[in-house]
């Protein structure tokens, strides 16, 4: 974390309303989100789960078994719905085309299988086997055992404090577009002061 006394910014954002206690606790947090991206990024979890487990398996194809038969908690979720080769590309945010190469995959590996849709017969929808059931289940369950083999060394107070406060925080990316538009005069102002890139105007 930053030095209190490292008030070195590139911008003097106290001039934009922004407390300096606040800038500082900004950067921290930038700094762990960096660190923790790059890990999330090498998707360091889902590599261990596949290798531990011993499944043959990318983890496009495990992202997809995901939204097709959702572990936990989300297994039950109303508002699921059925599960078609466009619902998976939509959540996965891949190409259609993809969507459909995975889905395939996972039809011959036998994980899911093809079904008629209950709410228009003319539509086919994507549902787990037994066996694609029990694959996304054991993954979630390592993901479990592996949070909570590190949470057990935290308080309950430290785990009830933290937990709401990640969600609260979560929400930050919903709103940063509304509170970059709110700011549009300062947003402007650091515009302005950059270079051109390329030689297009700035």
């Amino acid at each position: 974390m930053a030095d209190d006394s490292d008030d070195r910014q590139p911008t003097d954002l106290a001039a934009m309303g922004i407390d300096p206690r606040l800038t500082r606790a900004a950067r921290d947090v930038d700094t762990v989100l960096q660190n923790w991206r790059r890990r999330v990024n090498r998707r360091e979890l889902g590599h261990h789960a596949l290798r531990d487990l011993g499944l043959p398996l990318e983890l496009a194809q495990l992202d997809a078994m995901a939204v097709i038969c959702p572990p936990g908690d989300a297994a039950g979720q109303d508002d699921a719905g059925e599960i078609m080769v466009a619902t998976v590309a939509q959540r996965l945010g891949i190409d259609p085309s993809r969507a459909s190469r995975i889905a395939g995959e996972l039809i011959r590996l036998g994980l899911a299988k093809r079904a008629v849709s209950q709410e228009d017969a003319r539509r086919t929808v994507l549902r787990a086997t037994p066996d694609g059931s029990r694959v996304v289940e054991a993954v979630y369950a390592y993901k479990l055992l592996v949070l909570g083999d590190f949470l057990k060394s935290w308080t309950a107070e430290e785990i009830a404090t933290f937990l709401p406060l990640l969600d609260r925080f979560s929400t930050w990316a919903d709103n940063s577009g509304k509170m970059a538009a709110e700011r549009d005069t300062e947003v402007a102002g650091l515009r302005a002061g950059l270079p051109r890139i390329g030689g297009e105007e700035g």
